[in-house]
């Protein structure tokens, strides 16, 4: 995964769930999503992003939430996001 923008984000240590996760996902060799190092910078400001996305993705809805993750996945292929 290439570097982010800003580099002392990313080498910024996180606390809390986002640290535990990265670290985590560090430690298996996987590639750590570029918005979890910004969660993990500032989660008191970050944390009402999550639950937005939580209920977005995750809440009531007419459409299913499959099909809500294959429109996110391919907004952000049309975008250049790894998703």
């Amino acid at each position: 995964m290439e570097p982010m923008f800003l580099p002392e984000i990313e080498a910024h240590p996180a606390g809390g769930a986002y640290g535990e996760r990265i670290e985590a996902m560090r430690e298996r060799g996987l590639p750590v999503p570029q918005i979890m190092h910004l969660f993990g910078f500032k989660p008191d400001v970050t944390d009402h992003l999550a639950a937005f996305t939580q209920g977005v993705m995750r809440g009531p809805s007419p459409l299913a939430p499959g099909f809500r993750e294959l429109i996110a996945a391919f907004t952000s292929r049309r975008n250049d996001c790894l998703f």
